[in-house]
């Protein structure tokens, strides 16, 4: 993710960039609050919250002109819609890993929430062992006099796959993307470890539950 401004000549933010971002903020709110409800709806109905937690932000408008410079694109508010996807985003944190794959479908099962792209990184660890769900989904946003269609960033995953990648983004940055090779090694070798747990708590889970 994006998280800072490099160091060198910046581009100023536009004055009307945060009048351009409200829209995104509604459309974290609408998110939010779809989830919270499929949340509840199915505790009620199952006996089993699939959800832990949901955090969301949205990106700094420093980080958003830096990321159009990357693209070679100029700073200009309109540009953010078609080539940035993760201005919004929104991280569910669920206790097991069959509970990544349920919110994905309940999310699929709302007829107003198109599916842009999803990226399984649990399927399909990262060579450094990162694992969860990236979801680019689109949601209608309703105006006062129009309609926008907002896209949102969404990462789903488990506690483990969340404690592993929020800790190995704090350590790997004090090296400023330059770790030892042995260090990489072992941050890989905990990803393993917290993947393993995962799988028994999995398998737990399905004693007492079942299928859900």
């Amino acid at each position: 993710m994006d998280n800072g401004v490099r160091v060198g000549v910046v581009e100023p933010v536009p004055v009307d960039l945060g009048k351009h971002l409200l829209v995104y903020k509604f459309a974290i709110d609408e998110l939010m609050t779809k989830l919270r409800i499929l949340s509840e709806e199915f505790d009620f109905v199952h006996q089993h919250d699939p959800i832990e937690h949901i955090t969301n932000r949205i990106k700094r408008p420093e980080a958003i002109i830096e990321k159009l410079r990357r693209k070679g694109l100029p700073a200009e508010p309109s540009l953010i819609a078609e080539h940035l996807h993760d201005v919004a985003g929104v991280r569910v944190v669920c206790p097991f890993v069959s509970d990544v794959y349920r919110v994905e479908a309940m999310l699929r099962r709302q007829h107003d929430v198109e599916i842009l792209r999803s990226k399984d990184y649990i399927a399909n660890p990262k060579p450094n062992g990162y694992r969860s769900l990236h979801l680019i989904v689109r949601i209608p946003v309703f105006l006062s006099n129009r309609v926008e269609h907002v896209k949102v960033e969404v990462q789903v995953r488990t506690i483990a796959m969340d404690f592993w990648a929020t800790l190995e983004h704090k350590l790997f940055y004090k090296f400023d993307d330059q770790a030892p090779s042995d260090f990489l090694d072992e941050l890989t070798s905990t990803a393993l470890i917290a993947a393993q747990l995962d799988d028994r708590m999995e398998s737990l889970h399905q004693r007492v539950h079942g299928d859900g």
